[in-house]
């Protein structure tokens, strides 16, 4: 089996990041820096059909965990703090009650164990409309994907995704035939039942609606430590809006 590809940073005590769905581990390079300033040695990990990890016509969050667990074997990892950002918050809640002697300790960031309806249509409908037998530049994919996506910094997050795949022609590197037909399994919630006792923290964003007061109730039947911790005036990419926030309250919780 393959390795998914990671950005490793600094020395010392190990610490994983997962990124979220669309995200690749560029996305936290100025987050893992901090946290190797301060004596981690970060691991920032590429999900399965994200970044410069392997495309697979397998995708769910069960094969996202092995995937973790096979990566944490291979750099003898036998326990680290893991933080994991929307889809990569689910990874870690199902890595945690899975194998929970693997996480030494947990932070989610913006994400519930709940189910999910399907609400990134859009944004994979757009994508699928680059057609890069005609769009030769950046520019040219954020005016196609403009037609779709309102927001610049949503277009300026997915155009991450856009390399130079010869020096002719640009490409994805997402495996968007994959993540549209299985988009689906995003949303899927932690099994019932499951549980996590170890220290654990959900970091929400105030303007966010994707953690809800109400939604305490589900998260402490399956983490029964679980603290919550609201970044006020942050959406759902908390780190990217709130970094200095985010990090201190992060830092803080692994320090405990």
């Amino acid at each position: 089996m393959e390795l998914v590809n990671s950005q490793i940073v600094g020395e010392g005590k190990p610490l994983v990041i997962l990124h979220g769905f669309l995200g690749m581990a560029d996305n936290w390079r100025t987050l893992s820096l901090r946290f190797a300033e301060v004596g981690y040695q970060v691991h920032v990990i590429d999900a399965r059909n994200h970044g410069h990890s392997f495309h697979s016509s397998e995708f769910s969050y069960a094969l996202m965990v092995e995937d973790l667990i096979r990566y944490m074997d291979f750099y003898h990892i036998d326990s680290a703090p893991i933080i994991g950002h929307s889809m990569g918050g689910k990874t870690t809640m199902l890595l945690a009650v899975t194998y929970p002697k693997r996480a030494e300790r947990i932070v989610v960031v913006d994400m519930a164990p709940k189910y999910y309806p399907v609400h990134h249509k859009v944004i994979l409908d757009a994508l699928s409309t680059l057609d890069f037998s005609q769009i030769k530049t950046r520019e040219e994919a954020d005016k196609q994907l403009g037609k779709f996506i309102i927001e610049p910094s949503v277009r300026q997050f997915l155009l991450k995704n856009v390399y130079r795949k010869t020096s002719e022609e640009l490409g994805l590197r997402i495996n968007l035939p994959v993540l549209r037909e299985r988009v689906a399994e995003i949303g899927t919630a932690l099994p019932v039942g499951t549980v996590y006792n170890g220290e654990t923290l959900f970091v929400v964003g105030g303007k966010s609606s994707y953690v809800l007061p109400e939604d305490m109730t589900l998260i402490k039947q399956h983490f029964p430590k679980a603290e919550r911790v609201v970044i006020q005036d942050a959406g759902h990419w908390i780190q990217v809006e709130k970094p200095k926030e985010f990090f201190e309250t992060t830092y803080q919780f692994l320090q405990k």
